[in-house]
């Protein structure tokens, strides 16, 4: 079934309305949605790399944007759904510890889970479910979804179809690294 499901997303990117369906499926995998945009994304951007930048940008803003609903369910619905649940078994306690760490940690995890493969919306339910400040969560967004989505569109656009195959088989990898690299860059300057 979610191969089928894939396949179908894959066959939006041929059609003249790709732009639009590339924004709903990058706003709605933020949140709940399955497939990642990378399935409209890379065709598209092969077929008119001169459009890979604009395609990139559709992404981000839209992945931020499905980013912000992801963060309200978590907020939201996690009061009406789990905490019965946590009050059940009396984990009250063991929540406040996940908030605390979340709270000193959160920061991190978003930065680094946002800018790989690894589904967002885990991201950004878990963001909602443990309060972090919404701001922040906006701002680490935009980086690390721009980062994410930016590199795939780049390299597509520098190097085309070869990299289509590395990039499907090591995209993990490369935008691991690049997070990475940044986070080694943060550390280096709050040292100096």
């Amino acid at each position: 079934m979610l191969r089928r499901l894939y396949d179908r997303v894959l066959a939006l990117a041929g059609s003249r309305r790709a732009p639009a369906w590339l924004a709903v499926i990058s706003f709605a995998e933020s949140s709940f949605f399955p497939i990642p945009p990378d399935a409209l994304l890379i065709p598209m951007c092969l077929a008119r790399p001169q459009h890979a930048w604009r395609f990139a940008l559709i992404c981000t803003v839209s992945s931020v944007l499905g980013g912000a609903l992801g963060y309200y369910i978590g907020y939201a619905l996690f009061e009406v759904l789990a905490q019965p649940i946590i009050q059940l078994y009396h984990y009250e306690a063991a929540f406040e510890r996940f908030k605390a760490t979340y709270a000193e940690w959160g920061l991190w995890v978003i930065l680094v889970k946002g800018a790989t493969p690894i589904p967002y919306k885990i991201v950004t339910i878990a963001s909602g479910a443990a309060s972090f400040n919404f701001g922040v969560f906006m701002l680490a967004s935009i980086a690390t979804r721009g980062l994410r989505f930016f590199l795939v569109a780049g390299l597509l656009r520098l190097y085309g179809e070869p990299v289509r195959i590395f990039i499907e088989r090591r995209l993990t990898l490369v935008t691991t690294l690049a997070v990475l690299g940044i986070l080694a860059g943060f550390a280096l300057l709050k040292l100096l």
